[in-house]
């Protein structure tokens, strides 16, 4: 059952927060991974697919044909949610391209900065008990708006070779341009330094399970990463107005993820935590996914009774929660304080799962409370920006003593000479 906790008891328990270690045997099984992927490429990945994936295939890549199958063999109602899903994804993200700027100066300097998308990026997208296509809309869409000139989708194979039928919809939808039957570490791998079939890419997204999260931290630096993503998280505020149904819903929908998950009510209604943890208990068991939200609730779930709303959101604030959920009469007057979240969702009807789906703003969100520091994935991370600068004799000559008097400061002799010979006499 869900723990209740006194704020002003146990503060620092509350927001002790445990650090991500890696495990030795993960890390060292990761790095054999990738040095087999490294030296044998395809043929390391068909092995791995067929000793992990139980799938015995002759090619990686997913045909057209495949695709075209897949698509006709989803709903046509599903089918549909896609695509509007992928419109108002796409609406979200527009609002997020930057441009360039260009500045000139009196005697002919230019200085500018120019956003170039990234040529390539890699996505991998989980496989095992739960298929994801709303993570392939999710990555795929900020790419495109961004100007990726190909993304590339890894996802492992069930054990008949076959893709979900979801997946290959969602990306063909989402515009993914190639598709490959692999998954694990064996396919961040692939995406980081390229095998016959499957491209290097210069950045990875997406998520994974511990292995995929341990071989995108070993291999960031050969190409980009989106962020190491930890458990999911959710951390509801919420008043005594507020419907415990609800509530005890919203905490259930991050619990069911993982039994890592952590669901976290701060109220400042004794009557509401009480009534919340009975609900729990009474939904808990109707659930597809019971075991799993079971043991999340039992082992990291959490009810903080605050002394007020105002508390709560600092409370919060100390979390920096993946997921935030204000459930108050006047959400917004307390979204100005809020400092740290992923992504905030505000009033009684704004439950989280509308995010993951449906709403546009993204859902692939700092965890582990590096909400403090990052930001969820946007179209910010498919560019990389150049500066440029031009400065014409005239303005060199007004400037050089001082390039070369502070490069003097730092010792640096040769800096000081390429500005001052272009004036002086010195050789």
């Amino acid at each position: 059952m869900i723990r209740i906790l006194e704020y002003a008891q146990c503060a620092e328990e509350i927001l002790k927060r445990g650090v991500q270690k890696t495990d030795p045997d993960v890390e060292q099984a990761v790095a054999k991974i990738l040095r087999d992927v490294q030296a044998n490429g395809d043929d390391a990945l068909l092995a791995y697919t067929k000793k992990f994936d139980k799938a015995d295939l002759e090619t990686l890549a997913v045909s057209e044909q495949e695709i075209d199958e897949a698509v006709a063999s989803v709903e046509p109602a599903f089918l549909q949610i896609l695509q509007e899903a992928r419109e108002r994804i796409r609406t979200f993200h527009e609002n997020q391209k930057r441009s360039g700027f260009v500045l000139t100066g009196p005697r002919g300097e230019v200085l500018g900065q120019r956003v170039i998308p990234m040529e390539r990026v890699g996505l991998y997208v989980p496989g095992g008990t739960a298929a994801y296509p709303s993570s392939v809309l999710m990555n795929c869409i900020p790419a495109q708006i961004a100007g990726v000139g190909e993304i590339v989708m890894v996802t492992p194979p069930g054990a008949d070779g076959k893709i979900s039928p979801a997946i290959l919809a969602a990306a063909k939808i989402g515009g993914v341009q190639k598709i490959f039957k692999v998954g694990g570490a064996q396919a961040v791998a692939a995406l980081a330094y390229g095998t016959e079939s499957v491209p290097r890419v210069d950045k990875i997204v997406g998520p994974g399970n511990r292995y995929v999260a341990e071989a995108k931290r070993q291999v960031f630096g050969t190409v980009a990463i989106d962020m190491i993503a930890g458990p999911s998280e959710i951390l509801v505020i919420a008043d005594g107005a507020s419907d415990p149904v609800y509530v005890a819903a919203d905490l259930l929908s991050q619990a069911e993820h993982d039994v890592c998950a952590s669901a976290v009510l701060v109220t400042e209604s004794r009557e509401l935590a009480q009534q919340v943890a009975k609900e729990l208990e009474r939904q808990i068991p109707l659930l597809s996914r019971q075991d799993i939200a079971r043991k999340s609730i039992d082992a990291n779930g959490k009810i903080i009774l605050a002394d007020s709303i105002r508390q709560a959101v600092e409370i919060s604030n100390a979390l920096a929660p993946e997921h935030l959920e204000i459930c108050t009469e006047a959400p917004f007057d307390f979204l100005g304080l809020v400092k740290h979240a992923g992504s905030v969702f505000l009033g009684r009807y704004c439950p989280e799962a509308l995010g993951d789906y449906f709403a546009g703003p993204n859902h692939t969100l700092p965890t582990s409370g590096t909400a403090r520091f990052s930001s969820p994935l946007s179209v910010d991370d498919f560019v990389k920006k150049t500066q440029f600068t031009y400065y014409t004799k005239e303005a060199l000559a007004s400037v050089y003593e001082k390039v070369g008097y502070f490069a003097d400061q730092e010792g640096l002799g040769a800096h000081a000479k390429s500005a001052r010979v272009r004036f002086t006499e010195e050789q």
